[in-house]
This record gives structure tokens, C-alpha cells and sequence, in this order.
């Protein structure tokens, strides 16, 4: 457990026991032991008056119950004062845990139990996925805007009242802990992105995401520009502080607005068809070593390509006919659905 998530967890009582998966109330399982502690007292006294081990356990639960079936033998006087003893301490008992019982179901612990176990199954059964960590506004324009791309997404965030509001698969915890981002699957997942607003819990996240993979594409959110240093060399392949992101979209706007506008249909309008895409190139692709024009990219796919980024991460920006392909190279394309997967088919050999 990292040193954040010993001290959060450490800053207040945990009202509630883990049961295999099933999060249960702490008054509803001291209830249960202690009806179980007046079960079994019963049973041994009885059994110290000379009844047998299930005529004890059957006179103990009659008694407690208040069923009335009778008892198993005459009463001595001492049978009589121990069962009333028994009586007024087990009736209260059994009334007690009953209505802990009904109130347990009716603020939907138990539900809740069976909801959190079909969402673990959910997570464990996803594939290239993307993880935020975080479900303040950031965390959730960014889970809007992937949702619109089909992206599977797995939320995690510390405040339990705040991931309750999370949409689709959450875990309620401490992103820095690894056995939390286990199980949001990071070793299945495609991306991390932590949109955390301290840049201390980012950082952190940061360099347990790639130390857990590092391969990981992970995307990290900075509140200053101090940190994007630092979070550059902790491991994040991106880093992005949304302030200066909001100040340059809307400088965008001010200057060129319908340059800014057709970008965001583009990139984000989940209804359209046209959308600007990247495709990678892999090496055993008959794409790689021709031209545009050889390889006929567009009279094939009908994609229209942008720009071309190598593996050092140089644009060619309006690549012309005779820029050749080279493996590893990411295409910037524009097209519809179709088009671009037959560009990926293409690019990818499949």
C-alpha cells in the first residue's frame, strides 16, 4: 500500500466489512454475532440442566422465537428463571437484528454488494481500455468525450460520494494504491489518464502507472507549469494543463472560429460519419516502402491524409504524392467509418 493511501485510509473509521466481496454493515454483523452468542449461551445452559445437545438448540431457539411449540420436558423452577433470562434477552436481541436486517436490504447494501460484483466482473472482462483517475469536472468531460468515441472506460476516485455519480464501471478508492489500479485492470488497459486536481496525487499515479507498465500510454493532468516537467520525467507520455488548453481553445474561437468549430465536429460530434483519425503503420503492412501515390491510399480507402508523424515524433504535415511510408509511422487521415478501416486494414495487415 503506498504511503497516500495508508494515510488516507487511516484518517477515519471504516463503518463497513469486506465479506467475500459483499460490503456489510458493521451493525448488521455485530447484530448477527450476538444473536449467535445468545443461541449458543441458551444451548449451553440448557445442555447444563440435562438436555441433550438438539433438545437444547430446539428449547433455545423456541424460547428466544416466542414460537410456543411447547417445551421439551416439565421445568424445574431453575429452568423456568433461566429461560425467562433467556427470553428477555433474546427476544430483544432477535427483534433488534430483524430490523437491522430490513433496513440493511432497504438502503440496498445487499444490492449494492451484488451491483459492485457484476461491475468487477464487467472490469475484468475488459481489453484495451482507458482509466481515469478522477471524477471531479475534468475527469468527467474527459469520460463524456471518450464515451462518444465508443471507448470502454473504468473510473476510479477516492470520494465515495462522488463515484457514485460515475457512469458505467467505477471503483471507489485510492489511485495511488496499486492494488486499486489492479483491479481497474491496468494490465489490460490502453491508456491512464489522471486527472486528479493536486499535481503531488498525479505525479504519484503517474510514476506507479508506469512502474506497474511501462509500456502504458498514460496522459497526466497538471494544475501548473511546474509540475509538467516533473511529470514528463515521472513517466506520463502527455501532459496537459487544462487552463492553458481552455485559454488556447478560446483564443481559437476569438480568431477562427469556424476553423475551431469544424475541428470539434470533427474530432467529437459522434453522429457524424467524417471524422479525423490516426492510423498506424505496422512493419508488416504492404504499405510501408511505397509512396501515397503507389500505394494509392486514397483511390483505395478514400481517406484523405493530413499529416504523417514518425517515430521521433516529426509531422509531415500535407505530405505530397511522393512521401513514401515507412513502418511505424502514424497516419493523420480524415474520412468516413468505412474508409478509415480499410486504411487499417491496409496499415495493419489484418
Amino acid at each position: 500500500m503506498s504511503r497516500f493511501a495508508w494515510y488516507r485510509r487511516h484518517q477515519g473509521d471504516e463503518p463497513d466489512i469486506r465479506i467475500s466481496g459483499f460490503t456489510v454493515p458493521r451493525r448488521l454483523t455485530v447484530s448477527l454475532l450476538t444473536m449467535v452468542a445468545v443461541v449458543l449461551a441458551g444451548t449451553v445452559g440448557y445442555m447444563a440442566f440435562g438436555f441433550g445437545l438438539v433438545e437444547a438448540l430446539f428449547e433455545t431457539v423456541i424460547t428466544v422465537t416466542t414460537v410456543g411449540y411447547g417445551e421439551v420436558h416439565t421445568f424445574s423452577s431453575g429452568e423456568q428463571i433461566f429461560s425467562i433470562f433467556l427470553i428477555l434477552l433474546g427476544v430483544g436481541t432477535a427483534a433488534y437484528t430483524f430490523s437491522v436486517l430490513i433496513e440493511t436490504f432497504m438502503e440496498g447494501y445487499l444490492g449494492g454488494g451484488f451491483r459492485r460484483r457484476r461491475m468487477q466482473q464487467q472490469i475484468r472482462s475488459m481489453d484495451q481500455h482507458v482509466i481515469i483517475c478522477g471524477w471531479g469536472r475534468v475527469g468527467r468531460a474527459i469520460f463524456h468525450n471518450l464515451k462518444a468515441s465508443e471507448a470502454d472506460v473504468v473510473v476510479i476516485d477516492i470520494s465515495a460520494q462522488r463515484i457514485e455519480t460515475a457512469e458505467g464501471p467505477h471503483i471507489h478508492g485510492d489511485a495511488t494504491d496499486e492494488r486499486i489500479l489492479h483491479q481497474a485492470g491496468i494490465e489490460r488497459a490502453r491508456v491512464l489518464i489522471t486527472a486528479l486536481n493536486a499535481d503531488a496525487d498525479n505525479l504519484y499515479v503517474t510514476l506507479t502507472g508506469r512502474s506497474m507498465r511501462p509500456d502504458l500510454f498514460i496522459v497526466s493532468r497538471a494544475a501548473s507549469e511546474q509540475a509538467v516537467p516533473k511529470l514528463h520525467q515521472a513517466g506520463a507520455n502527455r501532459v496537459v494543463n487544462p487552463q492553458d488548453l481552455g485559454g488556447a481553445r478560446m483564443a481559437a474561437l476569438a480568431v477562427q472560429p469556424h476553423v475551431a468549430e469544424f475541428l470539434d465536429v470533427v474530432m467529437h460530434d459522434g453522429s457524424l460519419d467524417f471524422r479525423l483519425e490516426q492510423v498506424e503503420v505496422l512493419p508488416q503492412s504492404p504499405l510501408v516502402g511505397q509512396t501515397l501515390r503507389s500505394a494509392m491510399v486514397h483511390d483505395q480507402t478514400g481517406t484523405l491524409v493530413l499529416a504523417m508523424r514518425d517515430k521521433g515524433g516529426a509531422f509531415r504535415t500535407n505530405p505530397p504524392p511522393t512521401a513514401q511510408i515507412r513502418a511505424g509511422e502514424v497516419l493523420i487521415v480524415i474520412g468516413d467509418a468505412d474508409q478509415v478501416g480499410s486504411l487499417r486494414a491496409l496499415a495493419q495487415d489484418v
